[in-house]
């Protein structure tokens, strides 16, 4: 079945589109050049396919064989919640860029600590690996969703230092989203935290304000 989904990718591979992806990773990325729209229809087809196979796509050098294995875990999540989570969170080292993190981190982390003890993501925020950072913040995102913003809003203040823009703006577009549902709740973070925080994150934070409160808060 790897053999069948790996000459697959290769049919689809534009090198032409690798090119000009590798523009959008911070580090160098060993792209082929498979869309997003590609990789989730090949994602839809091999749903089935075992978790031992999945993970074998997860550890691959190639991105897209990542990103392909991310889709199948979110695929299959709802049916092995608890094995999909474990699985995730003991391969995060390939969970290795902004793009992996986003589509992944929320649908699974997010959604199975959501009526749980969160103290895996107070970890993650802890952690020296940066993506690690990334996924605690974005998972937050299935929490915003449901109108709850504690985790968000503590998580952030671990962050507010972090010396990684990836992270930086991880951060300000949570509390964007937390703005988005309560402008107030992110107002009084802001008025606490504005003055010491990146100026990145603060972009992204303040992103949906009037033009006029934006500039109050980036003239300091």
């Amino acid at each position: 079945m790897i053999k069948k989904i790996k000459k697959e990718l290769r049919e689809k591979a534009d090198p032409e589109k690798a090119k000009k992806w590798q523009l959008f990773f911070k580090k160098k990325e060993n792209l082929i050049g498979v869309s997003v729209p590609e990789l989730r229809k090949i994602a839809k087809k091999y749903h089935e396919l075992k978790e031992k196979d999945t993970l074998f796509l997860l550890k691959s050098s190639i991105h897209e064989e990542r990103f392909l294995a991310l889709l199948l875990m979110v695929e299959k999540y709802q049916e092995k919640k608890k094995e999909i989570f474990q699985l995730y969170l003991k391969n995060t080292q390939y969970i290795n860029n902004w793009d992996l993190v986003d589509l992944s981190a929320e649908k699974i982390v997010g959604d199975y600590l959501f009526e749980k003890r969160k103290d895996v993501l107070y970890k993650l925020a802890e952690s020296e690996n940066l993506w690690e950072r990334r996924i605690a913040i974005v998972s937050t995102h299935f929490f915003i969703k449901k109108d709850y913003f504690k985790d968000t809003l503590k998580i952030a203040e671990i962050l507010l230092k972090d010396k990684e823009d990836l992270v930086q703006k991880a951060v300000g577009w949570m509390l964007r989203e937390v703005g988005k549902k309560d402008e107030k709740l992110l107002e009084n973070f802001l008025k606490k935290h504005y003055l010491k925080m990146p100026r990145v994150m603060l972009r992204y934070s303040i992103e949906k304000f009037p033009q006029s409160k934006r500039k109050r808060y980036l003239k300091t």
